[in-house]
């Protein structure tokens, strides 16, 4: 007679890897202008930040993949560049920059630079007033011009012919962003600089290379954290791919993080970042844009006019806890649904 394998799980087990956030003197609150730069997932949370009430600016370039072109924006900031004619390419009707997202072309050159120009002053002086510098580095891979080898920070969709694809060398990013750091903290010593890999795959070139392009990353980001004790990481890849480590977490492309995964990973930001009054800040300001979210089933309610100015009265007591805190939108928000309120009746 076969026998019977019986397993007994302990029911004190684990069936994840919970990972324990490094302890340091990184604190956000309110009170902090905070720059956002870098992948997708700086996109992300960027506009998380700006929910839960943060003075923050996102990516004001556009979406910036590699190191190199995350430092060169920084840089344009810092020194405020004036961007002329010779900085632009025409191809095909359109006007564009190498250093912008393809928002930026147009097919007037003047317009084109009237809306670079704002960018860069908009975010030189956002950069120059921050407190808080967040980069996310999404790959090691770049395209850089065929016809004289600048990396470029977006492609414009121009033909790939344009271009000469490669990986970059820890050594060469190290060499181009250690001396921009070291620049940086010689002038503003104070300023705080989180550094993250963004966990989002890049798959064009396949799994290993994926791995090899992260991997350079990850080696770049703990060389410059050595040099520089200004500079903190955030194990946000690793949040994704070892503690979460599910499909489950993933959208149906099976490479972007699912909202899902997306709020667990901010909620250990949270715990990384924040203060206990800020976490409350940010608790109440979700409770309040729940409200946003309601729909009455009658807007000419009683009922529903109580529960608006509810809602005006706790945003005015937030504001005046935290006189730091930008609610107008909120605040616009409501009032304007009482105004509807007020014409109907």
């Amino acid at each position: 007679m076969q026998g019977k394998i019986y397993v007994f799980l302990s029911s004190s087990m684990e069936f994840k890897t919970t990972i324990t956030l490094p302890k340091g003197s990184f604190r956000l609150n309110h009170k902090d202008s905070i720059l956002c730069l870098g992948s997708c997932f700086a996109e992300s949370v960027g506009k998380q930040l700006q929910l839960s009430g943060f003075n923050c600016l996102t990516n004001p370039f556009g979406v910036l993949y590699n190191p190199l072109s995350v430092i060169n924006a920084l840089r344009a900031m810092q020194q405020n560049k004036s961007y002329g004619k010779e900085d632009l390419f025409e191809y095909g009707g359109l006007c564009g920059s190498f250093d912008f997202h393809s928002g930026f072309s147009g097919r007037e050159a003047e317009e084109v630079l009237r809306g670079i120009q704002t960018a860069c002053s908009t975010s030189s002086s956002a950069f120059k007033s921050s407190t808080c510098v967040i980069l996310s580095f999404g790959t090691a891979w770049v395209y850089s011009l065929a016809s004289n080898g600048l990396i470029v920070s977006n492609c414009h969709k121009l033909p790939a012919s344009f271009f000469d694809r490669r990986r970059l060398s820890v050594e060469e990013m190290l060499e181009i962003t250690a001396v921009f750091f070291e620049e940086l903290f010689r002038l503003r010593p104070e300023l705080k600089v989180l550094l993250t890999v963004s966990p989002i795959r890049h798959f064009k070139d396949g799994p290993h290379e994926n791995t090899l392009s992260k991997a350079s990353l990850h080696l770049l980001i703990d060389e410059l954290c050595a040099r520089f004790g200004q500079l903190v990481y955030f194990p946000a890849y690793e949040l994704l791919m070892d503690d979460l480590r599910d499909y489950r977490f993933y959208e149906q492309d099976m490479l972007h993080p699912s909202a899902a995964a997306f709020q667990y990973i901010w909620e250990r930001f949270g715990e990384f970042a924040f203060e206990k009054y800020t976490l409350e800040i940010i608790r109440q300001l979700e409770q309040i844009h729940k409200a946003m979210e309601h729909k009455p089933f009658r807007p000419d309610d009683e009922e529903y006019l109580r529960f608006i100015k509810k809602n005006i009265a706790s945003l005015h007591l937030l504001g005046k806890r935290f006189p730091e805190l930008n609610l107008a939108r909120e605040n616009d928000f409501f009032e304007s649904v009482l105004s509807s309120y007020a014409s109907s009746c």
